[in-house]
């Protein structure tokens, strides 16, 4: 005959589980063997999980401003913020929450909303001013038009190189002039004014008479404009006629540079 024998309940606390765990113990007599086994809703019962237990991430930051609609909002900044204050509000919210994959992505798509508005900002403005500068040209007058067609943009490359060129005659002939006139120097100019043109025009004599032609106006204006200069802006050793070649490098850089 079965013998059973229910032990009195034994309470077991643990510091770490923070809680009390009811065991109780059974204990089957039998002709053949013995055992001790848990009580059915014991076995069912949970075991506590631990840090190790935990998902992945759960201690790690969440942006709270992860689920705004408006990436200004959602940066922290103000919508008229110039460029360099949405770069350091973007960096410093992923120095705080890059390790957090939601608040990565939405940090950087509120960035990149935001320089994607300024980017068709910029684009717009472009378009307009030229749209603009396009309409003031067609209601111009006649003569106004006709002036344009002989004048044309060139390439950013030409006009730095040339103005790279007649900035050095100018400072040739400032450095040069204790000891002799800028004669010298203007030749030199207006030989390269005739030479870039004569390979737009195709037309030696043409670009002679156009050279020569910048020449004149460049002095003539020289002669206007340097007297009224006041000398207390002009060194001593600046003449007359070097204030005045001053003007004829820019007469001749125009020409060559702008002139169809």
């Amino acid at each position: 005959m079965a013998t059973t024998l229910l032990s009195s309940k034994a309470t077991v606390s643990s510091p770490f589980l923070g809680q009390k765990l009811a065991t109780h113990r059974v204990r089957v007599n039998s002709k053949k063997s013995s055992s001790w086994t848990l009580p059915p809703r014991l076995l069912n019962s949970r075991s506590p999980r631990c840090a190790v237990d935990a998902p992945f991430g759960g201690n790690i930051s969440k942006f709270p401003r992860i689920n705004v609609w408006d990436p200004f909002k959602r940066l922290g900044i103000r919508r008229d913020a110039s460029e360099e204050e949405v770069w350091s509000a973007r960096n410093f919210l992923l120095s705080q929450y890059a390790e957090h994959e939601r608040s990565f992505e939405s940090i950087e798509a509120a960035f990149e909303r935001i320089l994607m508005a300024s980017f068709r900002n910029r684009k717009k403005t472009k378009i307009n001013l030229k749209s603009q500068l396009k309409k003031k040209v067609e209601e111009s007058p006649p003569w106004v038009k006709n002036l344009l067609n002989y004048v044309e943009l060139p390439p950013g490359v030409i006009i730095l190189r040339r103005l790279f060129l007649f900035g050095f005659m100018a400072c040739w002939s400032v450095l040069n002039s204790a000891d002799a006139g800028p004669a010298f120097q203007v030749a030199i100019s207006l030989a390269a004014c005739i030479y870039f043109l004569n390979d737009k025009m195709k037309s030696l004599f043409r670009a002679g008479i156009t050279g020569f032609l910048a020449l004149f106006v460049g002095w003539f204006l020289g002669s206007l404009l340097a007297p009224m200069i006041p000398t207390v802006l002009v060194h001593p050793t600046w003449t007359l006629e070097l204030l005045t070649s001053l003007v004829v490098y820019l007469s001749l850089f125009l020409a060559c540079t702008f002139l169809k």
